[in-house]
């Protein structure tokens, strides 16, 4: 229970009576009256406080969020009392929320319900917990306010970001995953999978053709081929303190597992299975799973994952891939890679490729091209430039070992990172590499 600003007014007006008084006689009864008349009245008023038990409250939430998405979420308040109520409505939100539309002040009539919408999006992932609902409430009149916590907690699951995953699976029911920016390729001869039969195409190659289908129908006949189906794919992102750096409002790793969905999805659609390893200082396995309906598997075992602050092993990340996963796959591993990874790194992937097809993605720092191309001055701009031309450089030398070694690699913004992995993905597949 606390004072309004209306009690403390009239609080004010007796000091200055009081003062009054001591200077002017007669004033002395008015002070006393006044403060006694309000004092009961004070103590009435105390007394039509409403209590929590008063309110009826249920809060409806999405049955998942995303990682910066925002969503709607509605609050439904009641209350017993035969009197309307002015309230001032807070939800319990988690550290890791930002809403808009709180907090909510207004009139409570009897008998109704306060239907309240807002919207939220939250800045971390994993499990988080609505805690009750805070309502300020004012007596009868107006004197006091009594701090009402209402409703029950609720704990709900905050997922990476995935609606470039949903967006793909629109576009893809009408065949338009081109609007993505992902291209289907099909490389004849690449695979032998046979497909079907179909009539000759100009353009065909002459061994497709089908002599014995052909002499049958009298018609030239060609033997379709298909993407190979029932692979592997392994991802392995790097949870290392290399990955805590932000890029815009997310932090590098939750671009990458934004990027993992979609490939995930991709993958699944191909009939693929899809297997998560982490490492630096994440020892967590997801055996691959397979078909559609896996995704929320996979999702459930993504969202909660974090980053640490130990350094990026690459050799760990080789042996754990190594130990789970003894079907050939591709193993995609995610990182920001460093000058200095050049030797271990290299080592590292040899190691797999004794058995894998390994693509290394890494993230590109967008602010560091960006300043790159900003006017130079001054001379700490000139050093700047220098120094970061000089970083690029290293990094691009990194890339090119790497390349000259025959390992797949992706190098791309956060923003293009998941275009960029599923046409790499694409490009494998079509190749006949696994």
């Amino acid at each position: 229970m606390r004072p309004t600003q209306s009690l403390l007014k009239l609080l004010g007006l007796l000091t200055v009576l009081a003062l009054l008084g001591a200077f002017l006689p007669g004033l002395e009864r008015l002070w006393i009256g006044a403060s006694g008349l309000l004092l009961l009245l004070a103590l009435w008023d105390a007394w039509t406080l409403p209590r929590s038990g008063d309110f009826d409250a249920s809060r409806e939430t999405p049955g998942r969020f995303a990682l910066g998405i925002r969503s709607t979420v509605r609050l439904l308040v009641k209350h017993r009392l035969r009197r309307d109520l002015r309230i001032l409505l807070h939800d319990g939100l988690p550290l890791e929320a930002e809403s808009e539309g709180l907090p909510w002040s207004g009139p409570l009539p009897a008998g109704e319900v306060l239907d309240l919408a807002y919207d939220l999006h939250f800045t971390k992932r994993g499990l988080h917990r609505f805690e009750p609902m805070h309502l300020l409430v004012d007596s009868r009149l107006g004197l006091w306010r009594q701090l009402c916590r209402v409703g029950l907690p609720t704990v709900t699951h905050v997922y990476p970001n995935y609606e470039p995953v949903l967006r793909f699976a629109l576009l893809a029911t009408a065949n338009r995953e081109e609007q993505m920016g992902i291209v289907k390729r099909r490389r004849n001869g690449a695979t032998l999978d046979f497909h079907q039969l179909r009539e000759y195409q100009d353009g065909d190659v002459l061994a497709r053709v089908d002599w014995k289908a052909t002499s049958r129908r009298q018609n030239l006949i060609s033997r379709d081929y298909e993407e190979q189906k029932n692979q592997s794919v392994l991802l392995v992102p790097d949870c290392g303190r290399r990955m805590r750096a932000m890029d815009g409002e997310l932090s590098q790793f939750d671009h990458c597992l934004n990027a993992m969905l979609l490939i995930s999805y991709i993958a699944l659609r191909q009939s693929d299975e899809v297997g998560v390893v982490g490492f630096g200082g994440v020892q967590r396995w997801l055996k691959p799973v397979k078909g559609p309906p896996a995704m929320p598997k996979i999702l459930n075992h993504l969202y909660d994952y974090e980053t640490t602050t130990q350094p990026s092993d690459f050799g760990e990340a080789a042996e754990r891939v190594m130990a789970c996963q003894k079907r050939r796959s591709l193993v995609i591993l995610l990182t920001n890679l460093r000058t200095e990874d050049s030797a271990d790194l290299i080592k590292a992937v040899r190691v797999m490729q004794k058995r894998h097809v390994v693509l290394v993605a890494t993230l590109k720092e967008a602010e560091m091209e960006a300043r790159t191309s900003q006017p130079i001055s001054t001379l700490n701009d000139a050093l700047t430039y220098g120094a970061l031309s000089n970083y690029l450089q290293q990094r691009q030398q990194v890339l090119d070992q790497l390349r000259a070694h025959r390992i797949f690699t992706v190098d791309e913004t956060a923003q293009n990172l998941a275009v960029a992995l599923a046409n790499k993905y694409l490009d494998v597949k079509a190749g006949g590499l696994l």
